[in-house]
């Protein structure tokens, strides 16, 4: 079996390693939230703080953050660069709103709004 031809994005490595990883919602009250998707997605909390409640549903986590923006739910994308995949995301056009950061663990994350006014997220494991 050989690799399939590498795409225009491939080659300029924005290529997705797992495609989406994460989608985190803002809520307002986290402990009622923490109850709901607990119950839809039939697992415990892997992580449970005042600041933040993650869930691992197979390769995907919901989480929910009680500070986070209120323009809906934001999805996050899994890159092998994030600085590169920003970078190539921002000369498409994208307007960035958090620069690359570390959110622990090596963990790092970025977002831009798209020309519609959407929000994507960027994530690189460590």
């Amino acid at each position: 079996m050989t690799d399939p031809q590498p795409t225009n994005l491939h080659r300029k490595g924005i290529y997705v390693s797992k495609g989406i990883s994460t989608i985190i919602y803002p809520v307002k009250d986290i402990a009622r939230a923490k109850m709901l998707y607990r119950q839809l997605s039939g697992v415990e909390p892997y992580v449970d703080a005042p600041y933040y409640v993650g869930f691992k549903i197979e390769d995907l986590e919901v989480g929910l953050d009680p500070n986070g923006h209120r323009d809906g739910m934001t999805i996050y994308w899994e890159v092998q660069d994030i600085r590169k995949s920003l970078q190539l995301l921002l000369d498409a056009g994208a307007r960035a709103l958090q620069d690359v950061k570390d959110v622990g663990g090596g963990k790092l994350t970025a977002l831009v709004r798209d020309a519609d006014g959407n929000i994507i997220g960027l994530t690189q494991s460590p």
